[in-house]
């Protein structure tokens, strides 16, 4: 199993950049092999990759395999990526924001990946936005406590009302039977090693990498 979390000096991996060439080659720089990448729309929908590259370009927030060499890759400048992998041979990638947690994209994927045989999964949370740079609204955050509980409200450096969304996304995957869990304990809005729409406007992606 290999996971990858890039950083802001790997490149530009946002799928919308103007420069195409530019997006390809950093891919070949980080791995040969066929990419599933996603165009990430914030929703819980998963695509299950049968053969190496199948899938990319599809509006999805998730993908899982249990073929290898199949990269699996989704892109963030805030969100939670999460890498999944499982002893019996499968793995999965997963985009969660404030609106895919809401929507359940970690229990689809885990449901996915059990489809595919997997039995024991194991989770890696890298680097995304953490509380104290991440100003929530409170109606919002009303909602996510009612759904994943009162340890994910949390204020920001300056007080206000904040999203833990590295919290959230711990109290999903305990949901999802998701016993294994480590992080990167790493802030996109702090650390200027990584791109962070919210602190910086940037246009750049990072990119979490799975594969067998």
């Amino acid at each position: 199993m290999n996971i990858t979390f890039t950083q802001a000096a790997d490149g530009d991996l946002g799928i919308q950049q103007p420069d195409q060439a530019a997006l390809a080659a950093a891919r070949a720089r980080l791995s040969p092999l066929p990419w599933t990448w996603l165009r990430q729309v914030h929703g819980a929908d998963v695509v299950t990759v049968t053969v190496p590259g199948e899938g990319a370009g599809r509006e999805a927030d998730a993908a899982v395999t249990a073929v290898p060499g199949a990269l699996l890759a989704i892109q963030t400048a805030d969100c939670a990526p999460i890498a999944l992998t499982s002893p019996q041979g499968v793995v999965g990638a997963v985009h969660a924001g404030w609106r895919g947690l809401e929507a359940g994209v970690i229990g689809a994927a885990v449901g996915a990946m059990r489809a595919l045989g997997a039995v024991e999964i194991r989770s890696s949370l890298g680097p995304c936005i953490h509380a104290e740079c991440y100003e929530f609204g409170e109606d919002e955050l009303d909602r996510l406590a009612k759904q994943f509980g009162d340890e994910v409200r949390a204020v920001t450096a300056a007080g206000t009302p904040a999203l833990d969304l590295p919290a959230a996304v711990d109290a999903a995957l305990v949901a999802a039977g998701v016993d294994h869990r480590g992080q990167v304990l790493t802030c996109t809005a702090c650390d200027t090693s990584y791109f962070s729409h919210r602190a910086r406007k940037d246009t750049g992606r990072q990119a979490a990498l799975v594969w067998m």
